[in-house]
């Protein structure tokens, strides 16, 4: 019987084994090659499938120690995608005014996107909390309002991460990239602080300036400008213009008599648009005069012009004094008439007609 299993393991060809060479095929068959002197080799078809698998094993270690190394260089890395335009909400903390979809710099923007085929630079967006694939909106953004307007105006999709992040994270993220761009209004800061507060996010200044890594100082004085009475606010040519260096003056001249600051910024508001800004500070926070109930001004941008006929005859100008002066033409006004203009201008001031 041995005989038999000897003659036929010697007809048992093992160099058609995955991984066998024919010197490795006649070691399995001979102990005595030179071979097996350097290594060692199955002696049995069993031994020779388990010494492949421990080299294919072993390859695939190797393989997978190369994917890591090259996996942690990613690690911590948020892909990109392109999504449509129609599914992103605004956040309810969005900072941005609606002059900032408008006006040259948005222009450039816009077209620097249009010649570029889309964002090159992604927003951030969050996925909105139980939204489904049948929703729309989907998502909501954290930053990159301005991205996602453009993208929505030209008809293109908008490059994003998606990140789950809570409403907290939201409004820091959102926060410090808006200020790391340096385009933010004081007042548009102070609106978003402002809402922050308002929901809870932060239990106070303090800590809401610790979170988004400000001076508690500049904080506080966006606060002051985000709570001034409308009224105030649309004094100005736009919101965009009011400054951190304005908003204690505005607040302490809202503390001392609001009626009357209001009612400036409405009879300001009247004139939007004429004023530059510093101007409209000013009017706004100046005290009465002493006498007659006036307040000091700046003088208009330009001279208020009185025409007869069609024809220029005269100017009246205020001094920043709030001096009022009327000039006339050469030789539009005689002695006669000087005289009778000014019997005119007693009648005015004794009917009770002035400020």
């Amino acid at each position: 019987m041995s005989n038999k299993l000897i003659s036929k393991a010697a007809k048992l060809d093992f160099s058609k084994l995955p991984g066998m060479t024919p010197v490795a095929a006649a070691s399995a068959l001979s102990t005595d090659s030179p071979a097996s002197a350097v290594l060692p080799v199955p002696k049995t078809a069993p031994g020779a499938l388990m010494a492949f698998a421990n080299d294919a094993r072993s390859s695939l270690l190797k393989e997978n120690e190369s994917l890591r190394a090259e996996l942690a260089q990613w690690e911590g890395v948020k892909p990109t995608r392109w999504l449509d335009p129609t599914l992103i909400a605004r956040s309810r903390y969005a900072n941005r005014h609606e002059l900032n979809f408008s006006g040259e710099a948005y222009a450039q923007l816009k077209d620097e996107i249009r010649h570029a085929g889309g964002n090159v630079q992604p927003i951030k967006v969050r996925p909105l909390p139980g939204a489904t694939d049948t929703d729309s909106p989907r998502y909501e953004v954290v930053f990159g309002h301005r991205r996602l307007q453009a993208c929505r105006e030209l008809g293109l999709p908008v490059l994003a991460v998606v990140d789950a992040l809570d409403d907290q994270a939201l409004f820091v993220e959102m926060d410090r990239e808006n200020r790391s761009r340096k385009d933010l209004s004081a007042w548009e800061q102070g609106r978003m602080y402002q809402r922050a507060l308002d929901d809870g996010l932060f239990p106070s200044n303090r800590k809401l300036a610790e979170a988004v890594g400000v001076d508690v100082g500049n904080l506080g004085k966006a606060l002051m400008l985000a709570r001034l009475p409308q009224e105030v606010v649309e004094a100005f040519a736009s919101p965009l213009d009011l400054q951190f260096r304005w908003a204690k003056a505005l607040n302490d001249a809202a503390g001392a008599d609001t009626p009357g600051l209001v009612a400036r910024a409405r009879e300001l508001a009247s004139r939007k648009g004429q004023l530059p800004a510093k101007a409209v500070f000013e009017q706004l926070v100046q005290p009465p005069a002493p006498t007659g109930g006036l307040y000091r001004t700046t003088p208009p941008v330009a001279p208020v012009s009185i025409q007869r006929q069609g024809r220029p005859v005269a100017q009246v100008r205020m001094s920043e004094q709030g001096a009022v002066s009327v000039a006339f033409e050469p030789g539009a006004l005689s002695v006669e008439q000087l005289s009778a203009l000014a019997r005119h201008i007693e009648a005015f001031w004794s009917a009770g007609s002035a400020l």
